[in-house]
């Protein structure tokens, strides 16, 4: 297999930045440096603990895991001391990457650290990672956990090589392009796509460390050229546009917008384009897929829609027996979505049956992820399978479109939608909401209207639930299994 970073490799370019974080950055060459440094102490190690904080060390470290053809382990620095320990003695770590100042909790004192130091010393060695297959592990990143303990799916060098391609052939990514988040990177969207997506290109990232308006406002007005964000952080964009200038100047002078990780409201789509004139774009993955559509630079910037499955990925939709596939896209027949290609993980760690309960006979991932698809193509997520999918008065309804929906009316900031048991029903339609005024929100009447004038009748909501806040994750992922806690 090729190289995961050419930029790295050969003889880097001493003057082309790489990796910025607040006031500290790294050129290629510096970059080469001090990952080799972590790849020679690493080199007989299968596997990697990275302390993952948003930091250089955590960038650093994990290059260095990857350049020497071992497997890291970002672990995050939020999890509980019981997740923690599962995912410790699930992956069986031999050593912890982490940053000099770093204060790790106990259950990590019985691993040998490591402290990655990004001082680029005289010399510096080179170290390339051609030789290492295509279907060695590279990173084995955990999912959330909502349904049980959780599962370390193993990503394999291609799924990395893979997804950022078909990636640079969606976006026109290229090495001139400077990519500014403030992700965290334990997770997919921080970690390949916000990191180890520039540098595969060769371009750079600007990581804010904290995600703030003004620090991306500052970015994009310094020549950064790509924002990558989840909704919680484009809402906060959208909300503070009206009173930062600057903020508007750097998104409208920006080659591209990029929002995932969850639906982003058509009312907040609404707003950056009519203040920037530039579209966001949404695209779909998860952890054990990594990238499987997006909407294409060269595209139509459609609110609502993940667009299409990029290059390299086969997706279906299928029907509710898990087996029959829907051929006709009408954009409302609702199916799981499946999909093949390089872009997946191998295994679940340590969990052959939660592995082959995953895939079909031949090869289809079961994403658990229901959508519609339109007739060009371009697909529509309307929540999870688990969680998301009511069936109610024998129709088949998606949380996610009832939700954008209600995040429409003015007097709803935040939104969730949930099935509950009815006698008569099925399931009844049940509305979670956090108001924009607390002293006057809307009523029942009122959104069971806008989601029936919008959707169709039997999509409005029958029962509200008024909230101070919706749970999430760090992600900005509503927890729905958390909202029985507040009846």
């Amino acid at each position: 297999m090729s190289t995961l970073f050419p930029a790295l490799t050969g003889d880097p370019s001493p003057d082309r930045p790489a990796l910025r974080f607040g006031e500290r950055s790294l050129g290629y060459a510096d970059l080469a440096a001090v990952s080799a440094t972590v790849a020679d102490r690493v080199r007989a190690v299968q596997r990697v603990a990275v302390w993952a904080t948003p930091t250089l060390e955590t960038a650093v470290g994990v290059v260095g895991v990857l350049l020497v053809g071992a497997a890291a382990v970002p672990l995050n620095p939020r999890s509980g001391e019981k997740e923690l320990g599962h995912i410790l003695r699930d992956s069986r770590p031999e050593i912890v990457l982490a940053g000099p100042g770093d204060e790790l909790p106990g259950a990590l004192a019985g691993i040998e650290r490591y402290d990655v130091d990004v001082r680029p010393g005289p010399g510096g060695g080179r170290v390339s990672d051609d030789r290492y297959d295509a279907l060695d592990p590279a990173l084995v990143v955990y999912t959330s956990g909502t349904t049980g303990p959780p599962k370390g799916a193993v990503i394999p060098r291609r799924a990395l090589a893979a997804t950022l391609d078909a990636l640079a052939d969606a976006w026109q990514w290229t090495g001139d392009d400077v990519l500014v988040h403030g992700l965290p990177l334990f997770h997919v969207h921080g970690l390949v796509l916000g990191i180890l997506g520039p540098l595969r290109r060769g371009g750079a990232v600007r990581h804010l460390g904290r995600f703030t308006t003004g620090g991306v406002a500052r970015e994009l007005n310094d020549g950064a050229t790509m924002l990558f964000g989840v909704p919680t952080m484009y809402h906060r964009v959208a909300e503070a546009l009206q009173d930062e200038p600057a903020l508007v100047k750097g998104l409208t002078a920006a080659r591209l917008l990029v929002s995932g990780s969850a639906a982003l409201p058509v009312h907040d789509h609404e707003r950056i384009a009519a203040a920037t004139g530039r579209r966001v774009i949404e695209r779909y993955g998860m952890t054990e897929t990594l990238m499987n559509t997006s909407v294409r630079a060269d595209g139509e910037a459609r609110a609502g829609t993940v667009g299409v499955p990029l290059p390299g990925v086969e997706l279906r939709l299928v029907a509710e027996d898990g087996a029959t596939p829907i051929t006709s896209y009408d954009g409302e027949t609702v199916g799981e979505v499946q999909v093949r290609g390089d872009n997946l993980f191998t295994e679940y760690l340590n969990r052959p049956d939660a592995t082959a309960a995953a895939f079909t006979d031949d090869g289809w991932f079961r994403t658990g992820d229901m959508a519609v698809r339109e007739g060009d193509g371009y697909v529509r997520i309307v929540g999870r399978k688990a969680t998301d999918l009511i069936k109610s008065g024998g129709y088949k309804i998606g949380a996610g479109e009832i939700e954008n929906a209600l995040l429409e009316h003015p007097g709803v900031r935040e939104a969730a939608v949930t099935g509950e048991p009815d006698a008569d029903l099925g399931e009844r339609i049940v509305a979670w909401v956090v108001a924009s005024d607390p002293q006057a929100p809307p009523t029942l009447d009122e959104l069971a209207e806008q989601v029936a004038r919008r959707l169709a009748p039997h999509k409005r909501p029958r029962v509200l639930r008024l909230l101070d806040a919706l749970p999430r994750n760090d992600m900005g992922k509503i927890l729905k299994r958390a909202l029985g806690d507040h009846v």
